[in-house]
């Protein structure tokens, strides 16, 4: 069984996902899947916190995976890629007290690409995430 804040990855994944695709009102599109669902108050609490976020440092992060993956522009990137790595980024790099490892998020990102990615999205996931982590190490220094 998949553990809450995996499940809960998912939930914003999807959350993100569909507001990509549709234009909808993310807090809504979130609230509806947590009204699905049985989670237990911190597991809410943890995916308003991810959601809020990614969608508060979403210029910054676009630009860092963006840089990280100089050779596909991030329009041309599969969607579900992207807010895989959306999430990730913000993990490793803004969620301050929260702070997960770095080996952490990115397993994290990974399992969440070979659920939802393409055959590639596992490598492609991997290898963006790696170059945020070692770019964030050099700059940490």
């Amino acid at each position: 069984m998949a553990s809450i804040r995996h499940r809960v990855r998912i939930v914003v994944l999807q959350t993100l996902f569909e507001t990509d695709l549709t234009g909808h009102d993310p807090q809504e599109v979130l609230q509806r899947h947590l009204e699905e669902r049985a989670f237990p108050e911190t597991a809410v609490e943890f995916s308003w916190q991810l959601l809020r976020g990614v969608l508060e440092h979403a210029a910054e992060i676009d630009t860092l995976i963006a840089g990280a993956a100089p050779n596909w522009p991030l329009e041309q990137m599969a969607r579900v890629d992207v807010n895989i790595l959306r999430i990730a980024a913000f993990e490793l790099l803004f969620s301050g007290d929260a702070h997960i490892p770095v080996k952490a998020a990115i397993n994290e990102a990974v399992e969440l690409a070979k659920s939802f990615g393409s055959d590639s999205s596992r490598r492609f996931v991997n290898g963006v995430l790696g170059t945020l982590a070692k770019e964030k190490n050099h700059s940490s220094r």
